[in-house]
């Protein structure tokens, strides 16, 4: 057995194989130096703030596929196959052992089109190598699919020496890694919107009048804006540039097939579970930073005295807390928004904590929650009928649920948004608004356009 077997992709992991995993501390490496390696395969990054923990993954162990209305249980029932014959051939901490990276397009009737040619309706990917660090600490693993007859304890001096190799090369790269956006000013393309000003008014009157007549709520609509360079999109100083200026996010890559990358930096959480707790937030309504701090601090409370962005939050706060009445206990929520300031945009924010009734791990929240009125509407079924009706590009993976599920089958979901998604020379970037009654056509196309500056700068597009 070699490591060209063990990094084989696995259609349905549990057929014919079983998942071992042996992990090792690796001091001096770097999730920088870890993606860097691995440019030209399938890379996979997280990283929260909160928690100090930074995951990263490449190659593939096992691929989970699933289609339809039902692809949240069809994930879960392969991500519970697969973990639950697992070998751990290391006295690892938790956050080391196996976690799968992945997500769902926003729509579960989502097709595979042009722009999101290498993504499906739902799609994680257990990784040959992966990385945790925590604080000053990090831990390399190595994941393998075996014949179901063969002896795990066999194997384990070949993952032993594949691993401290691995490590050893890669304590080599980690003073020599800079990653940083390479785009020249020669290079730098002219950002073009599919949509007009024109064509975003009528859409937005559209909704207006189907909210005045029917019972719908609120609508969120999303809009492009296209970049096309003349070298492969620098997806490393992408995301090193939203690591160090949006660390207040939950940043994100899904890079299922070389060059196809989905990433971004989402400030939005849908669900994050550990045993019986659940944490989530309802994040909606919007308004620019100020120049200064008195003016910053003006702003922030004119979105909190904001009627309309008031409504349109209120809107999700109760929302969620409908969608989460019968599976939940213990509900703790904040009575009143705060404000969750970013470096160009804050927004009213509600965190919401939670015991579950019934702990069956991440996926059924995820089920529960998508999509939040902050990314669909309410009623839910209303909103995802108009978006399906009116929106003249499909929105693929930009607003679905993206992060992890570890073998305990507990994980963290944001939402995909302040995102983009690469494919060779091109970028797509994705931005929405909220639209209620009163929403007005020109300031929901500058809360877009300012939306979009955090990829955009990314992409060295000033």
């Amino acid at each position: 057995m070699n490591s060209d077997t063990w990094s084989a992709v696995a259609e349905s992991p549990t057929d014919n194989g079983r998942l071992v995993s042996y992990s090792l501390p690796a001091p001096g490496v770097t999730a920088v130096a870890f993606l860097s390696q691995a440019k030209g395969q399938e890379r996979f990054f997280w990283e929260d703030v909160r928690d100090n923990t930074t995951f990263a993954g490449f190659g593939v162990a096992a691929n989970l596929f699933a289609w339809g209305e039902s692809r949240y249980d069809h994930i879960n029932q392969q991500a519970h196959a697969l973990f639950d014959s697992a070998i751990m051939l290391a006295d690892a901490p938790e956050v080391a052992k196996p976690r799968l990276f992945g997500g769902f397009a926003f729509r579960d009737d989502f097709v595979p089109d042009n722009t999101w040619a290498a993504f499906h309706p739902a799609h994680f990917i257990l990784p040959h190598y992966q990385l945790v660090q925590i604080g000053g600490d990090s831990w390399l693993t190595i994941n393998a699919l075996i014949p179901a007859d063969e002896n795990p304890q066999a194997v384990l001096p070949e993952l032993r020496e594949a691993l401290a190799a691995r490590h050893n090369w890669l304590r080599k790269m980690a003073d020599s890694v800079s990653v940083s956006p390479s785009v020249t000013s020669k290079e730098r393309p002219s950002p073009t919107y599919p949509m007009s000003p024109d064509e975003w008014a009528q859409l937005i009157n559209q909704a207006r009048d189907t909210i005045a007549t029917n019972e719908l709520k609120k609508v969120v609509l999303s809009r492009v804006c296209e970049l096309r360079f003349v070298t492969d999109v620098d997806v490393d100083g992408a995301l090193s540039f939203l690591n160090d200026k949006y660390a207040d996010c939950y940043r994100f890559l899904f890079e299922p097939r070389p060059h196809h990358a989905f990433y971004g930096a989402t400030p939005e959480l849908l669900a994050k579970v550990n045993g019986r707790t659940l944490t989530t937030m309802a994040l909606a309504g919007s308004i620019q930073r100020g120049q200064t701090a008195h003016e910053d601090e003006e702003l922030g409370q004119q979105l909190l005295n904001s009627a309309k962005d008031r409504h349109e939050h209120d809107v999700v706060v109760v929302s969620i807390l409908g969608r989460l009445a019968d599976i939940t206990r213990k509900l703790e929520i904040a009575p009143q928004p705060g404000v969750y300031k970013l470096s160009n945009i804050q927004h009213l924010f509600t965190p919401i904590r939670a015991e579950l009734a019934d702990p069956q791990g991440i996926l059924p929240l995820v089920k529960a929650l998508h999509p939040t009125p902050a990314l669909g509407g309410s009623p839910r079924h209303r909103a995802m009928q108009f978006i399906q009706a009116t929106e003249p590009i499909t929105r693929g993976w930009y607003g679905g649920p993206v992060g992890w599920i570890d073998y305990k089958l507990d994980g963290a979901f944001a939402v995909g948004i302040r995102s983009a998604v690469a494919q060779e020379r091109r970028a797509w970037l994705y931005a929405g608004a909220g639209i209620v009654a009163d929403s007005i056509p020109e300031k929901e196309w500058a809360e877009t356009g300012l939306k979009f500056q955090p990829m955009l700068n990314a992409l060295g597009i000033a």
